[in-house]
């Protein structure tokens, strides 16, 4: 227990000690010489004390407090216990603040702390990677005069937060963001800034897509509605119209079809859940097939199409997801090569890997659509795409097959040169081929 000063007992050890000199100097008649003796060697004795205390306060770097005589031993150790008590609250404090700093980082979005007059208190990495802050020396600034955006000078000035606002990123034009402001404590607020690219594309993939559906099933369904007005019970057209009419309209059909067949297999491929793939496939037998379709295919266009195959190279995987993916890019270059080109499919081992490539000499493909070559419905040249038949998934669901079976397409092209489609799929070893074989 610690024990506290008493005025009592300091005033009463004062007295008694003025009382004792005053005596002595009454009795050897010096009583004023004593006094005033006893009173400069209290006040040096304090004063010696207060020069101890200040040089442990500002100028000693030891922790514990120094020795003293008296009262002022009481004093120095209150002191202590007083500073021991503070560096343990702020150390408290420091672990808040490095969780809350911790936790704000954690966050997958940008985090900046604001006074009520839009000055920047602390902000995360996040906030520097995509606003483009920088701390500290952004340290008590304005918001409003580093984001130098008139909209969003215009949304901090009307404080009408109850909608967030959309802009670009002053770091990169490519990268829409979310701003949302909220209160934070009394006199703050939390600035919370999201990357919504993704989002933003996402939702325009799917308008895409929906547009791009309507048009594909509006076109033959036109076709369609316009003959069927033309024609009428009691008055058919002739033999060779009819003939016609029929053709086309069976041709719109199938393509109709195909569409729906098609979003079908991508949808099906889409919602399945990853399986652990037990089932080995001969892939050697499966293109040997394929490469008597492909024959059927290229009557028209003469193609010479080579297949180079390892017949002892089989893989694990869903066999019709697999087989679409093979025949769907088979196909493509059969389609999309102008007539009597080259054509070169090949299904190789490489290490640990099995590739299947599919090469042509074509036309090319220039790199900015390169990358969206997957994309549903997407075509870089939508006449001749009409032209062919084709729908547009093709590749989309070559793209969720091999993800299924954890492989990437690898698509390299060059425009007047060609294009080469390939993927890997890990290989299987010699003795399940034989397993294959004799089954």
């Amino acid at each position: 227990m610690r024990l506290l000063l008493s005025k009592r007992k300091i005033f009463s050890k004062i007295f008694l000690l003025f009382f004792v000199v005053a005596l002595m100097g009454w009795l050897l008649d010096l009583l004023f010489p004593a006094l005033f003796a006893t009173s400069l060697l209290l006040l040096g004795w304090n004063y010696r004390h207060i020069f101890i205390l200040d040089k442990w306060l500002w100028r000693d770097k030891k922790l514990t407090p120094p020795a003293g005589d008296g009262s002022w031993q009481q004093v120095f150790d209150g002191i202590y216990y007083r500073q021991r008590k503070a560096r343990k609250k702020n150390k408290e404090l420091r672990g808040l603040i490095r969780r809350f700093r911790d936790g704000a980082e954690a966050l997958p979005d940008a985090i900046v702390v604001l006074n009520n007059d839009w000055t920047i208190i602390w902000c995360n990495k996040l906030a520097q990677q995509l606003v483009g802050l920088r701390w500290p020396q952004d340290e008590r600034q304005r918001i409003d005069n580093l984001i130098r955006n008139p909209e969003f000078q215009t949304y901090i000035q009307q404080k009408q937060f109850d909608q967030p606002l959309e802009l670009s990123s002053p770091v990169n034009e490519d990268l829409v963001l979310e701003y949302r402001m909220l209160q934070y404590g009394d006199d703050q607020h939390l600035l919370i800034v999201r990357d919504i690219t993704q989002l933003k594309l996402l939702e325009q993939v799917r308008k895409d897509f929906v547009a791009n559906v309507s048009h594909e099933l509006r076109t033959p369904l036109t076709v369609l509605q316009g003959y069927l007005e033309v024609m009428d019970a009691d008055n058919l057209p002739n033999a060779g119209i009819w003939q016609k009419a029929h053709t086309v309209m069976l041709e719109q059909t199938k393509r109709m079809d195909a569409l729906v067949q098609q979003l079908l297999t991508l949808s099906r491929i889409e919602a399945a859940a990853k399986v652990q793939f037990e089932e080995h496939i001969d892939v050697p037998a499966m293109l040997a097939m394929l490469e008597q379709e492909s024959q059927t295919l290229n009557r028209d266009k003469q193609h010479q199409i080579s297949f180079s195959v390892d017949p002892d190279l089989v893989v694990s995987g869903i066999r019709e997801e697999l087989r679409s993916a093979f025949s769907n890019l088979i196909t493509n270059a059969i389609k999309y090569t102008p007539n009597g080109g080259q054509i070169q499919v090949s299904w190789l081992r490489q290490h640990q890997k099995a590739i299947f490539s599919v090469s042509d000499n074509g036309e090319g493909i220039a790199p900015q659509h390169v990358k969206r070559l997957t994309e549903r419905f997407y075509r870089v040249d939508q006449a001749r795409a009409r032209a062919t038949g084709g729908t547009g998934l093709g590749l989309a669901i070559v793209k969720h097959v091999l993800q299924r079976h954890n492989s990437k397409l690898m698509i390299f092209s060059e425009p007047k040169k060609g294009s080469s489609f390939s993927f890997s799929l890990p290989a299987e070893s010699q003795p399940k081929r034989k397993a294959i074989q004799a089954r």
